[in-house]
């Protein structure tokens, strides 16, 4: 290869400045850190996610952890952006159906079935799970994205005239979403018996609300 040719496939690659190299090696060690803590929550649940623990699964001080998220506020804000992004797969995941009311009914259930497989996850964005983590504009701009499905079908189901629109659609999300949740929380607090005898509840729930949001229609 030619001094010609070398020069060429040079000037042909991106070179990175000190600044680009250094901050994409922070994005990286960020990344390992909400790994890390993700592998916590997960596995020991949130109880388990302190700045000291992380700190010994990576083998690093925790100033380092501090300074690359702040406190620890700054790391759980980025595991409830990683929770959003698993609910939205598992709503991506969700099998189709062109009944708006079973698609609803299909929704409903890969809600309940991330509370069972991401329960760590649930806990920490919807439980309540850390008490001095309170959702940002950032954290709730990602919980809308998640919830994006619902808002489709309801507002399709909405402009075909097939549900009531007394309400909007935000505030139809917010009565389907808080409706559900509240069985999830009760099972959770122990209030619901063993998962066989909250999951039929939470059927029974999930149900009837559809049924109400359709009937509606027709009286």
């Amino acid at each position: 290869m030619s001094d010609q040719e070398i020069s060429s496939i040079t000037n042909t690659q991106k070179l990175k400045t000190y600044q680009e190299a250094r901050l994409q090696n922070i994005d990286n060690l960020r990344k390992l850190v909400v790994d890390a803590a993700a592998t916590l929550l997960q596995e020991e649940g949130p109880e388990a996610v302190t700045v000291r623990k992380i700190a010994q699964k990576m083998d690093c001080s925790t100033k380092i952890i501090y300074n690359l998220f702040v406190n620890k506020e700054g790391l759980v804000q980025q595991l409830y952006l990683d929770g959003c992004k698993l609910l939205a797969n598992e709503f991506e995941g969700t099998p189709q159906s062109t009944n708006p009311a079973q698609q609803l009914l299909n929704l409903g259930e890969t809600y309940w079935q991330f509370g069972q497989c991401y329960s760590s996850y649930y806990k920490l964005m919807f439980g309540g799970a850390f008490a001095d983590f309170k959702p940002d504009e950032e954290s709730m701009h990602g919980t809308i994205t998640a919830m994006r499905q619902l808002l489709t079908v309801i507002s399709n189901a909405q402009e075909q005239g097939l549900i009531h629109s007394q309400y909007d659609t935000e505030t139809f999300i917010l009565i389907f979403w808080a409706s559900l949740h509240g069985v999830i929380h009760l099972y959770i607090g122990g209030h619901l018996g063993d998962v066989q005898s909250a999951h039929s509840v939470y059927r029974q729930t999930l149900s009837l609300i559809v049924s109400s949001l359709f009937s509606n229609h027709n009286a």
